[in-house]
């Protein structure tokens, strides 16, 4: 009789021991950066994929959002193969497809070829990126080391997002746009080799097959529900374009639900969901990622509309902000000891939205100090400190055999959470400008984003007060 989640006893190869222990923590960190960096990498690109490959405005806006759905609907379903087949095996088919892509797509010749390479990069992103926090908590002991651990991936996954401007400006001002997916491939091929020899093997869930119904019903509604989040900003909320695959991506997930309550062994089991922290803690990471996730893309373009700066500029001039979000990550685990993980996490949204209130009265002449540097660190700060201790409660509920599929639902969260905020900041700033394309009426827009996301942040504050649990440590259960 095949074994249940419950019941399953994980096989785990023997654990490595230190120093070896932080390798691998390096090599799962460097598998995570290369799938974040690639949400962001390509935006201060597109301008010369425009005029390189003879694309047009709908299909310049699908280099970004055919990895972006890939990405968000394959999560779960990488998350799960992980658990069932392996959790290195996944690592490395996920890095490898995504290495490939990434050569695909830098020397794609028209516009489709670099669609279809973009949509592969974010099939082997949602394979890869479950793996990667699930292969540093087996790596690390339960206690103080595994929150260290736990803060460098989160700190190196929001390090992705920020240098995304600086590497992508860099690149394309001082070589070419292709460099932007063409650096994919040595670093991939570095983390290939490592992993091969330093990841150890584990998964759980002896006897059990994957849910191919479930993944099917499950990829297909968040896909087709990400494809209508995508649609916000061309075509509005109220257009058929936007609504007809909005309604058809709810339906398809809640078909997925139904289904998920009958099967035997459900790809999600929903009882997942009543470990508070698991759900509280996964519901706060989607709010606070649909305001933290924009504000890269508004001060880059505040800095390139507004202010004047060229691509390179405007990456240097995020540097400290990425400095703080990398602050904030190691930070955060001492203060877990003393105040406990749902304290910092609400200390570290206040923070966040201190700093995008600040960055709403943004205007077209503002200096430096007072209109990038001292908002982009408050608000980046605050999202170091809160991602950690989110990122630890939603895991500490997992039992050994549901870790991949957990850790897909924190990459998922974030990544929709996102999508999903991008597009709505998109929208209301486009209908404040109104087709104004002067720096004024463009400053406009960007403050009323950030007014927006102060909102956000701050119901996300009276969420997590409400229902994170209390006292809870991050590597108890």
């Amino acid at each position: 009789m095949p074994q249940t989640a419950d019941t399953a006893r994980p096989r785990t190869s023997r654990r490595p021991t230190a120093p070896r222990v932080w390798l691998v923590v390096a090599l799962a960190c460097a598998g995570q950066f290369l799938v974040v960096l690639d949400v962001s990498v390509v935006n201060v690109a597109l301008p010369s994929m425009r005029a390189d490959l003879g694309m047009s405005s709908a299909g310049l806006q699908w280099v970004v959002n055919a990895y972006s759905i890939a990405f968000a609907g394959f999560m779960l379903l990488g998350g799960r193969a992980g658990d069932l087949y392996g959790r290195k095996r996944m690592f490395l088919t996920g890095l490898a497809l995504f290495t490939l892509a990434s050569l695909a797509g830098g020397l794609a010749q028209e516009g489709p070829q670099l669609l279809l390479a973009r949509t592969a990069q974010g099939l082997g992103a949602a394979v890869l990126a479950p793996s990667t926090l699930t292969i540093v908590t087996s790596a690390v002991p339960e206690g103080a080391a595994r929150a260290r651990a736990i803060a460098t991936w989160a700190a190196v996954g929001a390090a992705g997002g920020a240098a995304g401007g600086l590497v992508g400006g860099a690149l394309v001002d001082l070589v070419s746009w292709r460099w932007v997916l063409l650096i994919n491939v040595p670093v991939g091929a570095v983390v290939l080799a490592g992993s091969l020899r330093w990841l150890t093997e584990s998964r759980a869930g002896d006897g059990r097959r994957l849910d191919l119904p479930g993944a099917l019903l499950v990829t297909a509604g968040l896909g087709t529900l990400a494809y209508g989040i995508s649609q916000t900003e061309a075509e509005g909320w109220t257009a058929s374009a936007t609504l007809l695959p909005l309604a058809a991506g709810l339906a398809l997930l809640g078909l997925f639900l139904a289904v998920e309550a009958r099967t035997a062994a459900p790809l999600m089991p929903l009882g997942l969901f009543r470990v508070r922290a698991v759900s509280s803690a996964n519901a706060a990471m989607f709010v606070n990622g649909s305001a933290m996730f924009s504000m890269w893309y508004f001060m880059t373009l505040y800095a390139q509309n507004a202010l004047g700066y060229s691509p390179l500029d405007a990456g240097l001039a995020l540097v400290p902000s990425s400095l703080a979000v990398l602050l904030g990550s190691k930070l955060a685990p001492r203060l877990m000891r003393t105040a406990g993980a749902r304290t910092v996490a609400v200390l570290g949204t206040l923070l966040a939205a201190a700093g995008f209130g600040w960055q709403s009265t943004m205007s077209a002449e503002g200096a430096y100090l007072t209109e990038i540097l001292v908002p982009g660190v408050l608000m980046m700060l605050g999202a170091g400190l809160a991602s950690t201790p989110l990122a630890a409660l939603a895991t500490s509920g997992a039992a050994p055999g549901e870790a991949g599929l957990v850790s897909g639902l924190v990459n998922t969260s974030r990544t929709m959470g996102g999508s999903l905020g991008l597009a709505v900041l998109s929208t209301l700033a486009a209908a404040r400008t109104a087709g104004h394309t002067t720096p004024e009426a463009l400053t406009e827009g960007y403050a009323l984003a950030f007014r927006t996301g102060t909102g956000v942040l701050l119901a996300g504050t009276v969420l997590m007060l409400l229902w994170l649990p209390r006292g809870v440590r991050p590597d108890e259960r």
